[in-house]
């Protein structure tokens, strides 16, 4: 079955790496912001890019939902409004949507984005404790309210410690 698959959740959560065991597991289409960003070699604190590449991955997602091709959007979905928007789209189109979201305490977080910045992985944005000190009142959690409004996904991922769904 067709799904949109939203990868939610704050940096060091283990988004790209749930992202990529979903990927390799079902023929589906990845579509990650620091990825292509990095790619393109684009600053990647550029709000304004990374919002006209964001929009343009959702146009791109409801060109591929409408040709039954299952895709996974990584942008992190800091808030309920933008979830419940592509919900609602991808229901629209007839298509299953799965939420995963994955947490850690926020210690843990800074450790990761440490961890994979010191390693030089790619698409690794190097953000400062105290950034993510920022963030965190920033991310509106789905609320279980919330995650019952979104198909179960079609099988159980689980990323470093992280519940996801």
């Amino acid at each position: 079955m067709t799904r949109l698959i939203l990868i939610c959740g704050l940096p060091g959560a283990g988004k790209s790496t749930l992202a990529r065991r979903i990927v390799a597991g079902r023929p589906a289409v990845r579509l990650c912001p620091d990825e292509w960003m990095e790619d393109l070699r684009i600053d990647l604190f550029d709000e304004d890019t990374r919002d006209r590449l964001e929009r343009r991955f959702w146009v791109h997602a409801q060109e591929l939902l409408r040709l039954g091709q299952t895709v996974v959007l990584e942008s992190g979905f800091w808030v309920r409004a933008e979830r419940d928007e592509k919900r609602l789209a991808a229901r629209a189109l007839g298509t299953g949507v799965e939420l995963h979201y994955l947490t850690a305490p926020v210690d843990e977080l800074a450790r990761r984005i440490a961890a994979r910045a010191a390693a030089g992985e790619p698409g690794a944005v190097p953000i400062s404790r105290e950034l993510l000190d920022t963030y965190v009142p920033l991310f509106e959690a789905p609320t279980a309210e919330e995650l019952a409004l979104f198909d179960q996904p079609a099988e159980v991922n689980r990323a470093a410690g992280s519940p996801d769904r």
